[in-house]
């Protein structure tokens, strides 16, 4: 079991930056020629820029690339926080810093939004009427897509993998459930045994041929949006973490981590880090499938974009499913809000908890091999999760009690009585 005992409180912060900083900021802006800086500035975003289209121009060390459309839409607050992650239990001079993209928004969370900037740019101008994508009941990308495609005027169908005892009964309004179904999502529940006979691809076909035949003109995305199209939200944000390690001038990070539980958020960090100037060594925790399954995964994806690149040379990525995909141990629950307590970072159960997990737990094994090194930990979003958990941390979660309230307290008229 991880042991989290309290860390001194650390200040450091890479967007909130200070005058001389700022000044910095400015310059360099004005001056960007560095490779890859995009020239805009990643703080101001003028009234109406939100949800609108705009142009797309690659960084410059990934424009041979393929795939990359000419717009994308503006979905996500960007760029997200780096700041440093007050975590307890290091190995010696090692930094970890967290970058939040948990904040990239409130109902369009998470890893997700880089990813849909770039696919429903691709369904409207394919000009689609509606989009259709596949997850778990609880899937954090599939409440993002319903809410970016609302945005965007487009109808949402989701086919929702459950267990075979709920298939046929309401599935509730708890958590990410909460939000599609608020938004009018079209929802399609299918067990865990006809998800694993037919697959997510024949799943998703099979519903856009229906709607077809009823005149519709639907757009798939796939599971977690992780296709070659989708990885280019990575590759931007790898842009976005350069911009910042060169607008702050005094960080450079050896490590990048993440979980992984579709493919393209470590695909598009793995690439990025390997063309930028950032150079980083990426690692993911895979919290479903198996590693070899994974590097096959992103070997595709990156083969899509005509990399030229093998996956296993540019990631390395160790099992952290644990239980299973969605599936949590105490320990895992109790780890979750372990970190709440001591750093204020509330990590989802699903995903970054156990990429988390899967760090500290090798950090504690193998001080050496993370000694003085810098880590960049992507959290990846996915807090409305929790509430599908409620059962199992309720003995985990902080005490409460009744305020004492003595009778010689005053009341509001003075009489010194109680109510």
């Amino acid at each position: 079991m991880l042991l989290l005992r309290p860390a001194l409180p650390v200040t450091s912060t890479l967007p909130f930056l200070s005058p001389v900083a700022a000044i910095r900021r400015r310059s360099s802006i004005v001056a960007a020629g560095m490779a890859g800086v995009s020239a805009a500035s990643p703080g101001a975003a003028q009234i109406g820029s939100f949800l609108s289209k705009k142009p797309y121009t690659p960084p410059s060390w990934a424009s041979h690339l393929s795939l990359a459309p000419p717009h994308t839409f503006s979905l996500g607050h960007f760029p997200t926080p780096i700041h440093k992650w007050n975590l307890p239990n290091l190995p010696e001079d090692t930094e970890v810093w967290i970058k939040r993209d948990d904040l990239s928004g409130m109902q369009l969370s998470g890893n997700k939004v880089r990813k849909l900037e770039f696919l429903l740019a691709d369904a409207v101008a394919q000009g689609a009427d509606c989009v259709i994508t596949v997850g778990g009941i609880q899937s954090n990308h599939c409440r993002a897509t319903a809410v970016a495609a609302k945005y965007l005027n487009l109808d949402c169908y989701l086919i929702l993998r459950t267990s075979k005892l709920l298939v046929d009964k309401d599935p509730g309004l708890v958590g990410n459930l909460l939000v599609e179904r608020l938004l009018g999502a079209h929802i399609d529940l299918v067990s865990k045994e006809e998800y694993g006979q037919i697959g997510s691809v024949a799943l998703a076909d099979l519903l856009k041929k229906k709607l077809l035949a009823e005149g519709r003109k639907p757009y798939v995305i796939p599971v977690g949006g992780s296709n070659s199209l989708g990885t280019w939200g990575y590759v931007e944000a790898i842009r976005e973490i350069e911009q910042q390690i060169q607008l702050s001038g005094d960080v450079q990070f050896d490590d990048i981590i993440v979980a992984c539980g579709s493919g393209g958020t470590i695909a598009g960090l793995a690439l990025g880090s390997k063309l930028s100037s950032l150079k980083a060594k990426v690692h993911a925790f895979s919290v479903c499938d198996d590693p070899e399954y994974f590097y096959d995964y992103v070997q595709g994806l990156i083969d899509g974009l005509q990399s030229g690149l093998d996956s296993r040379d540019i990631v390395s990525i160790e099992n952290a499913k644990g239980l299973g995909y969605a599936m949590n141990t105490t320990e895992e629950l109790k780890f979750v809000k372990d970190i709440a307590a001591a750093t204020g970072i509330v990590l989802d159960p699903v995903y970054s908890g156990k990429g988390a997990y899967g760090m500290l737990k090798d950090m504690s094994s193998n001080p050496a091999k993370w000694k003085g090194r810098k880590v960049l930990f992507i959290h990846t979003g996915g807090l409305l999760g929790l509430y599908d958990k409620v059962d199992q941390m309720s003995s985990l979660a902080g005490s409460w009690r009744r305020m004492d309230l003595q009778e010689s307290l005053p009341r509001k008229d003075g009489t010194g009585k109680m109510f």
